[in-house]
């Protein structure tokens, strides 16, 4: 286990690691990294994303970003955006939905914010199609922006605090016996926990991910000054509030410690903390997946793929379409958001 060994003497000689050390280390290690090394997705990988699941997922993507795009007056040139596009799939779905729209693949500038050398070349044969890729939103260009974030934020480094009676300690990760282990630092007072007095209570865990209040901020820039619309979603809740750190391998959870580097390292994702650093583009209510895709029509369009299916075919399309939507399932756990700009259309999907 090369990358243990890596952060074991880092933090013999620098001390203990936060989350978000260890975090970025295990997903984005130029050598040992989960996601520097591998394509995680599908079911020879660790985990399925929604655009794995059904077309129906990335169609609906499409034609609500097309839908938008014309409501605020199909801007030529613009940029159409993924961020964390998978194997691709997610675009190539969306690109083949809006294929009919007048104007909307004639304006599109296409760019996908990838890290992963594996990923990256996937997704240029998924695509099919002319691309460029970035190592972070902030070199995307200027303009219009049309965007899409699915299961991004969530693999975004995270700091966790837990409240005590003296104020609020990091939860760090140092050695015990050679092994890795968590712990917590001195008292301090993180100036994003001020706010939280009211809502906790000594032992809570509140997580901060700064990584995803910067893109959310650049974003929210982005759109303020030049329109479009960003979709974002993910799992998680409105408001951060206990431990969500999870480790995924094989379709499974294991602990989070164990074997650095050969699991999915993710946590919740917390919306409210990103409706403010976009500001001042304005985000719409927080909306169960499940409810956002019905409103955009995917029984409708659920019902159409099945009238040329049979046998197993149409059974898993049953199963694809009750996992995205049924609260039991994806269709409540995952919550979708957009960001607009002030005084725009309401994006399709969201109420008032």
């Amino acid at each position: 286990m090369p990358l243990t060994e890596e952060l074991a003497a880092r933090i013999g000689a620098n001390g203990p690691l936060t989350v978000a050390d260890y975090m970025a280390e295990c997903l984005t290690h130029p050598r040992y990294g989960y996601y520097t090394t591998r394509d995680p997705l599908g079911q020879s990988g660790d985990f399925t994303t929604a655009p794995e699941i059904s077309q129906m997922f990335g169609e609906l993507a499409g034609l609500f970003l097309a839908q938008c795009w014309i409501d605020l007056g199909s801007p030529i040139p613009f940029r159409l955006v993924e961020l964390g596009p998978g194997r691709g799939t997610l675009m190539a779905d969306l690109l083949r939905a809006t294929a009919g729209v007048p104007g909307f693949h004639a304006g599109l500038d296409l760019h996908l914010v990838e890290a992963s050398p594996v990923l990256r070349q996937r997704q240029q044969q998924t695509t099919g199609c002319a691309l460029t890729h970035h190592d972070s939103f902030d070199t995307v260009p200027d303009g219009p922006l049309f965007l899409i974030a699915n299961e991004f934020l969530d693999a975004l480094p995270i700091r966790q605090f837990q409240r005590d009676d003296e104020g609020w300690r990091e939860r760090v990760i140092g050695l015990r016996d050679k092994e890795l282990t968590l712990g917590l630092s001195a008292p301090l007072h993180p100036p994003f926990a001020e706010d939280r007095a009211d809502d906790t209570r000594p032992g809570d865990i509140v997580e901060h991910c700064a990584a995803a209040l910067s893109v959310a901020a650049a974003i929210g820039q982005r759109i303020a000054a030049f329109g479009g619309v960003a979709l974002i979603v993910d799992y998680g809740d409105w408001r951060s509030l206990g431990d969500t750190l999870q480790a995924v391998r094989d379709h499974g959870a294991v602990p989070v410690l164990e074997d650095p580097g050969s699991a999915d390292l993710t946590a919740h994702v917390d919306f409210e903390a990103l409706a403010r650093a976009a500001s001042p583009a304005l985000a719409t209510r927080l909306t169960p997946q499940g409810v956002f895709l019905e409103r955009l029509g995917i029984t409708q369009r659920a019902q159409s793929l099945a009238r040329s299916l049979s046998g197993d075919a149409l059974e898993n399309h049953v199963a694809a379409h009750r996992r995205l939507t049924h609260p039991d399932e994806m269709g409540t756990l995952f919550k979708a958001m957009a960001l607009h700009q002030k005084d725009s259309p309401l994006p399709p999907g969201f109420a008032p």
